[in-house]
Parts: structure tokens; C-alpha cells; sequence
């Protein structure tokens, strides 16, 4: 599903909250209902005034597509099963006990794009090499931002750049990021997986191309609408699993007891026209290691 598509099922759904406990009723006792839980604004409490409102009307399962949405789920309900497809560990952070055995009523998928930061650092600095600096844009209202700013941190160290760090968590603050950058003469641009952040893709991507600035984004959904690159993992390998997954639990079995999965698919992503239009030379050595060239 691409992040457009996504963002439109997204408001789709939110747009029907109104109308499902009538549609729920009307609807044969013994067909499922599934909750897609999501949060377009950090600002908003929306995400868990909709977590109570999936619980009063009884599903079968939450889906939470990012932390905020799986931690206003978890706060609602201890017994409704609850898919959540997360940036970062999800034991530190105390959705599970345990990757293997997840022991209560959440289980999911791991996307590791917490742990992809430094290495997503190091590809743009291949096709930056003369950046003498590189600016990293997170938002502050994502908990995992501290862990993945930390390894940004220590890979630019290792590989001698240095850090520009950028917060944003509305559209202005993204808009002021972009100024920051073009005033310092940044040189790249790496942009954090965030649930607001990705929402605004379409934003960044026209800020990145306004300001001339290289730009490594999380996902492919971002390089193919026109972004210079990106490294991470595949969205669609992440809702496949939470598909299958919403179906094992319908068919009886527990959270508890079915394992995180563990993203295998991890891409790098390079558009070519957009880095033409930047006036870029890709070296041949980033373009071999690219799972997809898009030209």
C-alpha cells in the first residue's frame, strides 16, 4: 500500500467513526470487525479518544500502525488483541515481554527503522561526500527519536560529518527546518521515520527540490513520489504480516503466543531523475548496491 493510498484509507476510516456503531449493529453478529488505528497530528489526542471508541464498539482486533496509535490502543484495552507495526524494539519500550513469546495482548511487526538511521547516514554521506554537514530532522514527540538521534550521532562521528539537528512537528516547523538548512548551506538531508513526518511527504519532498538539498527519506513511498532516496524497510512485507496475523487471531489463536516478526526486507531506493534535476552524480558503487534504480 503506498503512503498516499494509505493516507486516504486512513481518513476513510476516520470519517466513518461517526457512523460504525450503527453500521456495527446492523451487521450480522458473527462478523469481525477490525480496528485501523492511526494519529495524523502528534498535537491531537485524537488517537486515543478513537482507541475507546474501537473498544465501545467491540472489535475483534486493533491494527496500530506506529507508537502513538499502539500506545493509545494499549491504554484502552488489556484484552482486545492489538497488531502493531512499530519503528524500534518493542521490549524496551514495554509493548511486549518478549520478541519470541509476546505474553499479553499485543504482538506485531518491527520495522527497525530506529536502528536503519546511522546506516541511512552513511549511504547519503556516499552520495554527498563533499557534505561537511549533514542535517537530521525528527520529531520530538516520537519516543523513539532520542535512541535513533544517538545513533545518528555516533555514525556521523565514525564517519567524520557533522550533525545539523532538526525538530518538527507541524507543517510550520517543517517549513522553518527547510530555512535553517538552506541558511547554514547544509549539505544532505536525512529524514527520521515518524507517523507525522511521513504523512507529509509530499511537503518535504517539495521542500528538499525548492531548497536543492540531497535528501534520504525512510521508505520507498518517498522516493518513488519524487524523493532523491530512501532506505528501509518494505511497508508492504509489514501489512502482508499484519494481514495474516489479524487472520490467525480470528481463527482463535492468542498474542501472547505468536512472535514479533522481525523485518527481512530491508531496500535502498535511489531516483535518478531527481537526482539529475539536483545535478547529482550517483556513484556506481551506491547504484550497485540499490535494490531499486528509478530512472
Amino acid at each position: 500500500m503506498s503512503n498516499m493510498k494509505r493516507r486516504e484509507f486512513i481518513t476513510l476510516l476516520g470519517g466513518a467513526a461517526a457512523v460504525w456503531p450503527l453500521a456495527a449493529r446492523a451487521q450480522p453478529a458473527e462478523m469481525p470487525v477490525i480496528g485501523y488505528l492511526s494519529a495524523e497530528s502528534p498535537q491531537s489526542d485524537a488517537s486515543f479518544r478513537l482507541a475507546a471508541l474501537r473498544v465501545q464498539l467491540r472489535v475483534a482486533v486493533i491494527i496500530g500502525p506506529g507508537l502513538l496509535p499502539t500506545l493509545a490502543a494499549k491504554a484502552a484495552t488489556t484484552t482486545i488483541p492489538i497488531l502493531f507495526s512499530v519503528g524500534a524494539d518493542p521490549v524496551p519500550i514495554g509493548l511486549v515481554a518478549s520478541l519470541n513469546r509476546p505474553g499479553g495482548n499485543l504482538t506485531g511487526f518491527n520495522v527497525y527503522s530506529g536502528e536503519l538511521g546511522a546506516k541511512g547516514l552513511a549511504l547519503l554521506h556516499e552520495l554527498s561526500p563533499s557534505a561537511a554537514t549533514i542535517g537530521f530532522l525528527a520529531n520530538p514527540s516520537n519516543q523513539v527519536t532520542e535512541l535513533t538521534t544517538k545513533d545518528v550521532i555516533a555514525a556521523s562521528r565514525a564517519i567524520g560529518v557533522g550533525i545539523q539537528l532538526l525538530k518538527a512537528s507541524s507543517d510550520g516547523e517543517i517549513d522553518a527546518a527547510f530555512t535553517t538548512l538552506a541558511q547554514a548551506r547544509t549539505g544532505a538531508l536525512l529524514v527520521a521515520n515518524d507517523l507525522f513526518l511521513n504523512s507529509r511527504y509530499d511537503q518535504l519532498i517539495t521542500l528538499a527540490a525548492h531548497h536543492a538539498i540531497p535528501t534520504m527519506y525512510p521508505f520507498r513511498e518517498f522516493t518513488v513520489a519524487g524523493g532523491l532516496m530512501s532506505y528501509g524497510t518494505n511497508l508492504t512485507e509489514g501489512y502482508r504480516q499484519l494481514g495474516i496475523y489479524v487472520g490467525r487471531i480470528l481463527k482463535g489463536e492468542k498474542p501472547a503466543e505468536l512472535p514479533v516478526v522481525q523485518s527481512t526486507k530491508i531496500e535502498l531506493i535511489i531516483n535518478l531523475r531527481t537526482a539529475k534535476a539536483l545535478g547529482l552524480d550517483v556513484p556506481a558503487k551506491l547504484l550497485a548496491l540499490a535494490d531499486e534504480v528509478i530512472e
